[in-house]
């Protein structure tokens, strides 16, 4: 068994964290020992966090992006764990775990897991500048979608190794027979008609996730006869945004903003379909869960998205921005028929792809062949160095004379 240690930037409500939670979960309830360190003293998602006896939780309270005393606490703590492997999720962890690692004088194998596909913004384009050396420097680079990798390949942002393993769900645990009661209660609590067609979406609230097309395309909708409205689940700095853009275009009633919630699945079940418009996605979670409770997905062509929905077989496809295609997909699914089809399509899908137990296997693989590739580097090293410790007597001349 290993003792892994996992890395990342907070414990907070994203995809990164939620990923990086389930394997260190569900690699404790394999046996390994799991450790894991948070920088940034966000913790909201730490009751997730199950590292069973023998691992541990450490918040390093870091202030700002690169914190002295953070880095010297958390090389400290890895010399105490001692890890065989350690984890890091995205660059800033990914940098601060090299940092620390280079401290300690410990010869740890490092893996990194990168969730991002587009970079936000000059300050991230610059900090990439930097964490692009990191990345070279890891042992391995985990991309989670076939298409984010090669984005990266073209900017030069690769590994020693990279592999691809895409994220996955528990299909067995994420099942809309289990929410059957739930999508009435969810319904009447935001006052939705039985013959209202929801839209959901489950997304924080961030201008990426580009929630204000969803209310274009519901007014179109709208002019078409089709009963749409928006169930957006989440929260985050654009809900005043768009609220406000709801009730310019006149449809405050029909938008339901539900906060953050632990569990989405009940939010699932109410929904005839779920959508995406994000500008930047890898390969989102959201989606996986959604395709495995039955419920087909529009997905922007961003990311992972081609990865994950076949066309007019288990959901749907739409260019970035481009609402009139947005509509058109969403105006598709509108039809029972059609919308059951995809999303039984769309369970098979994750069943046969996308299950957690999948990406666990592949992790764990992974992780073995990091911890044997750096004990057989470190027998090779010391063979070296006994053989060269070696003293060759060489025999004199008259030695070898008398020899002869």
């Amino acid at each position: 068994m290993l003792r892994i240690m996992f890395v990342t930037g907070s414990l907070t409500h994203g995809g990164a964290e939620r990923h990086s939670i389930t394997l260190m979960n569900q690699l404790a309830r394999r046996g390994h020992e799991c450790h894991a360190v948070y920088l940034k003293q966000d913790d909201s998602q730490r009751d997730r966090v199950e590292l069973l006896d023998k691992g541990s939780l450490y918040g390093l309270a870091a202030n700002g992006y690169l914190d002295r005393r953070a880095l010297t606490d958390f090389a400290a703590h890895l010399t105490r764990v001692s890890p065989d492997v350690i984890v890091a999720a995205n660059a800033h962890a990914l940098l601060v775990a090299s940092l620390a690692r280079i401290r300690s004088g410990l010869h740890i194998p490092l893996l990194v897991t990168y969730h991002s596909t587009r970079l936000l913004g000059m300050k991230e384009q610059l900090k990439m500048l930097v964490e692009r050396f990191f990345f070279m420097a890891a042992d391995c680079l985990v991309f989670v979608c076939e298409n984010q990798r090669r984005h990266w390949r073209k900017r030069l942002v690769f590994a020693r190794r990279t592999e691809v393993i895409h994220n996955g769900v528990d299909p067995c645990r994420i099942t809309s027979a289990d929410f059957s009661g739930a999508e009435w209660v969810i319904r009447r609590q935001w006052q939705i008609a039985p013959t209202d067609y929801v839209i959901g979406m489950i997304a924080v609230l961030r201008p990426e996730k580009n929630h204000l097309q969803l209310l274009d395309a519901i007014v179109a909708l709208r002019q078409q006869g089709i009963p749409a409205r928006a169930l957006l689940v989440g929260d985050g700095p654009m809900r005043t945004a768009i609220e406000q853009r709801a009730e310019q275009l006149g449809i405050t009633h029909l938008v339901s903003i539900t906060g953050l919630q632990e569990d989405v699945r009940p939010y699932i079940t109410a929904c005839h379909v779920i959508t995406l418009c994000s500008i930047t996605e890898t390969f989102s979670l959201a989606a996986i869960e959604a395709m495995a409770m039955r419920r087909p997905v529009v997905h922007s062509e961003v990311g992972g998205a081609a990865e994950m929905i076949v066309p007019d077989h288990n959901g749907l496809l739409f260019p970035v921005g481009d609402t009139a295609a947005l509509v058109k997909a969403l105006a598709t699914l509108a039809n029972p028929a059609e919308a059951k089809r995809m999303g039984d399509n769309a369970r098979a899908m994750v069943e046969q792809h996308f299950t957690e137990e999948i990406m666990i296997n592949r992790y764990e693989e992974t992780l073995h062949s990091l911890v044997r590739g750096a004990s057989h580097k470190k027998t090779v090293t010391r063979q070296a160095a006994g053989l060269a410790s070696i003293k060759i007597n060489h025999p004199s001349r008259s030695e070898s004379h008398e020899s002869l």
